[in-house]
């Protein structure tokens, strides 16, 4: 009898190492901005990716672990972008790259990810060409393009009665992309511009760019930023200077009404009208369910806006991946399996991958700024398109 419990006993001590030893460990290189121009963004960012964890760890396959490997890309920096993917390939050893909020850097990491043929989850930048019109066989992005707001927001505003529209853009390109693809839907509907400014990428004071459209006297100002805190410096201009007085509307995509900044920019945002694919104020039930576990993590006074759910819906893409291998990871199954991802349980909606291209595909909602029980809210008025893919890659396929 003491034989044969010793021997359990030294069969356990045996077995329990080898257990551990089989586990697995999946490593994700997370980039964005903790520093730097749009770091508030690049935090929300940070907490999309701790609250999925929080929630969802516990789905994994038995056995594997997630870990997550953050990196400050210090802003829009393409050359420190680059360094910190080629380490987290090289030295870390990761298995995915994700993050991302600015064009120059996401550009700067896609040929690394291609070169080490590890999968990069884009989680934010906005800027069509960074994939290409016959996509990347490693590179998949969950958040948006330009092209598929601000065309759609062209083609509203040449229906509902504007004629004339001044174009007032950050000079990089995600604003070249809002200025081109508002410009072509807003034209094709009979619309003139009557001009397209590009503002330096960095401007705080953006007074003396609306004083120039109040003086040319449009129907209205189509306006892209970055988000963050600037959308609250255009608004305070667009206030100060006595735009809607003067009857010019403010429109864009969603980037100038983003939701965390409402509360700061006060009722000078009400009645701005945006083409955008995601609102914290809509009604879909996963979204109720988002926001509140949102507010129940970080405070009723935190608001989750676009970034924060693309990074959640990247998470759930790469988790998905996992689960779809079992934890054993090979990098062409996960680049293979996001190019076919999709979700009907998204907070903005139903959204896939188009698997030419690796871009997203999602709805544009038409929305309006209103007070809502007092707060003020992005206001779907109606969903504008369904299932619209990137515009650009439409317009110009592989040759």
């Amino acid at each position: 009898m003491k034989f044969a419990r010793f021997a359990a006993l030294t069969l356990a001590a045996v077995l329990l190492p080898l257990a551990g030893a089989s586990a697995q460990t999946v490593k994700i290189g997370f980039i964005t901005s903790y520093t730097g121009q749009n770091a508030s963004v690049g935090a929300m960012m940070d907490q999309a990716v701790k609250l999925w964890m929080k929630e969802h760890t516990k789905h994994l396959p038995a056995g594997v672990k997630v870990e997550i490997i953050n990196r400050d890309d210090t802003g829009p920096n393409p050359e420190v972008a680059k360094r910190l993917a080629t380490e987290l390939v090289t030295r870390d050893k990761v298995d995915f790259l994700a993050g991302v909020i600015w064009t120059p850097n996401a550009a700067a990491i896609a040929p690394i990810a291609a070169e080490a043929k590890v999968p990069f989850v884009i989680m934010n930048a906005g800027t069509s060409g960074i994939i290409p019109s016959g996509g990347a066989p490693y590179v998949t992005r969950v958040s948006f393009t330009l092209w598929q707001s601000s065309l759609p927001l062209g083609q509203w505003a040449a229906k509902n009665n504007l004629k004339k529209v001044y174009s007032l853009v950050s000079d990089f390109g995600p604003g070249i992309d809002a200025e081109t693809a508002f410009k072509k839907g807003f034209t094709d509907g009979g619309g003139t511009v009557v001009e397209s400014v590009r503002m330096p990428l960095a401007t705080q004071d953006f007074a003396p760019f609306f004083q120039k459209v109040k003086d040319a006297k449009p129907d209205a100002a189509f306006v892209f930023i970055p988000a963050g805190v600037q959308a609250t410096g255009v608004m305070k201009a667009y206030q100060d200077l006595g735009l809607a007085q003067a009857g010019i509307k403010l429109i864009g995509p969603g980037d100038i009404t983003t939701d965390e900044e409402l509360i700061n920019m006060g009722d000078a945002s009400v009645g701005a009208t945006t083409m955008f694919h995601y609102s914290a104020a809509a009604k879909r039930p996963a979204n109720e369910a988002f926001i509140k576990s949102w507010k129940a993590e970080y405070g009723s006074n935190s608001t989750p806006a676009f970034p924060a759910v693309a990074t959640w819906d990247g998470m759930a893409a790469i988790f998905d991946a996992i689960k779809a291998q079992n934890g054993k990871m090979d990098n062409a199954k996960s680049a293979a399996f996001l190019k076919t991802w999709k979700t009907d349980n998204s907070p903005r909606g139903p959204i896939s991958v188009d698997p030419e291209t690796g871009d997203i595909v999602q709805n544009e909602y038409l929305r309006r700024v209103e007070r809502v029980n007092g707060v003020l809210s992005n206001v779907e008025l109606e969903t504008f398109a369904t299932a619209v893919k990137d515009p650009w890659k439409i317009l110009n396929p592989k040759k």
